[in-house]
């Protein structure tokens, strides 16, 4: 069932969404050669207490604040003291806070000194996905609309679109109904309406669109082992517009 959100559930959401936009700008510095991917999940657990919020990956039992993801690894990576990021890694972060009770969902891909071309085209392209599908995402329109125009950007340039994984609605709990496929005519196909609140997050890889499941039960890699990049905001809609929730305004700290 899909839950629509009235005002005040999505004024709390988009508070959650502001808390996670200013942790990302913090975290990303320090996202760089020498670094664990341990060191840079204690600082999101850090971050999300102090300002009396809970990492909201925890309620899905999942060991970690953030889900760091490096190079072949898509989505669910899991932070570890033992992995050191290298000059040249493409490193995922995908976080969500529970504040009070309200659930942010957002993800983004940071190259680490030195990436070569095609991974520079790779970040690029799927920046533009995320953003096509942002601006399918309108009332009216149709989730499969939002799927189309993820995945002609990223087909067209070459790249593989996971499938097995996909965006879906957030805000009252981490996966909610509908799920938003990035790859079209997948699935049931719902009218965009005002008041879903969804996380798009598209899933491209440098080769191959197909994933496999490493014996952690959690990380998820590409299966011809190329690097993979993610991005995502949560949105919410409303009649005559669509606002990026997970987004800091010009100026706002």
């Amino acid at each position: 069932m899909i839950r629509i959100k009235n005002e005040k559930q999505i004024d709390g959401i988009r508070k959650s969404c502001k808390a996670l936009a200013r942790l990302y700008k913090k975290l990303i510095p320090l996202v760089r050669e020498g670094v664990s991917t341990g060191e840079l999940d204690e600082f999101c657990v850090d971050f999300i207490q102090s300002i009396g919020g809970k990492p909201a990956w925890y309620s899905e039992g999942f060991p970690g604040a953030a889900c760091i993801s490096v190079n072949e690894q898509v989505i669910h990576g899991i932070p570890s003291r033992k992995r050191i990021i290298k000059n040249g890694d493409l490193v995922s972060l995908d976080i969500g806070i529970n504040l009070g009770g309200y659930i942010s969902d957002s993800a983004v891909t940071v190259p680490v000194g030195v990436v070569g071309e095609r991974e520079k085209e790779l970040l690029d392209v799927t920046t533009r996905s995320l953003y096509a599908g942002i601006e399918a995402c309108k009332a009216g329109n149709r989730i499969g609309d939002i799927s189309r125009a993820v995945y002609d950007i990223a087909h067209s340039a070459g790249f593989g679109v996971v499938y097995e994984y996909c965006g879906h609605g957030v805000g009252l709990s981490v996966h909610e109904d509908p799920q938003i496929p990035n790859v079209p005519e997948r699935g049931p196909n719902p009218r965009i309406v005002p008041g879903m609140v969804l996380a798009i997050e598209p899933m491209i890889n440098l080769g191959t669109g197909d994933v496999d499941l490493l014996p952690d039960e959690w990380t998820v890699v590409t299966s011809d082992r190329k690097v993979s990049c993610h991005m995502e905001h949560t949105v919410a809609v409303f009649k005559d517009h669509t606002e990026i929730l997970t987004m800091l305004d010009n100026g706002e700290e």
